[in-house]
């Protein structure tokens, strides 16, 4: 019995390495389009937010399985109410990054030169999903909490575009809509670095039982 639960367990977590790859994928699509001003590029965006949200979908399906068919003891209860809390915030990190894409397609948008912190704030953003899965998978506290004080380096981007685009706005009339499409970019990328900071937390509690100074589980 516990083999099986093993094998399943196996399998989650191939899974969720799965679906944090498409969330990477979908960034880095999304400011792709964005620092080229390639708004066919956008569209594509929208092929793997589907791939996400199938993902998600499919993983629920595992973890409820464990659930109803295997007998978890309590660090295997957490690891699957973890992901099932993480796959949540990978399905949102999906749809910001479409969203970023539809504005790209609407307003025809693309970085200036000077917008270079956009691309350093999408990459931010990579890394901490990509940390804050490897951490799940490798049961790894210290990764987790690394990723949750990193967050502070996409908050300190997303400051430095606020005042860049000040800037934009008082030295180039007219530009003020333009202004405001990138800063609304900038903002879904410090809420995509927010869920990473939630899958980190979860993290913790899968291997700890605590979230957020909660109960032990």
């Amino acid at each position: 019995m516990r083999s099986r639960l093993d094998e399943q367990l196996a399998l989650l977590n191939k899974e969720l390495i799965s679906m944090g790859a498409l969330c990477e994928n979908a960034i880095a699509l999304a400011v792709k389009a964005l620092l080229e001003g390639d708004v066919m590029l956008a569209k594509k965006v929208k092929t793997i937010e589907t791939e996400i949200d199938d993902m998600e979908r499919s993983i629920e399906t595992i973890c409820l399985k464990l659930l109803l068919h295997q007998q978890p003891v309590a660090r295997d209860l957490r690891q699957i109410s973890a992901a099932l809390k993480m796959i949540t915030d990978m399905e949102r990190i999906g749809d910001q990054a479409d969203d970023i894409a539809e504005i790209i397609q609407l307003a025809n948008i693309h970085a200036d030169e000077d917008m270079s912190y956009v691309g350093d704030m999408a990459r931010a953003t990579i890394k901490m999903v990509t940390d804050s899965v490897d951490a799940y998978v490798t049961r790894d506290p210290e990764l987790a909490q690394r990723v949750i004080e990193y967050d502070d380096v996409v908050d300190d981007l997303f400051n430095k575009i606020k005042q860049l685009l000040i800037t934009f706005i008082e030295n180039k009339q007219g530009s003020g809509e333009y202004a405001i499409d990138l800063l609304m970019i900038a903002k879904y990328f410090e809420r995509i670095g927010d869920h990473a900071v939630n899958i980190a937390e979860w993290v913790l509690f899968s291997v700890t039982g605590i979230h957020k100074g909660e109960m032990t589980l």
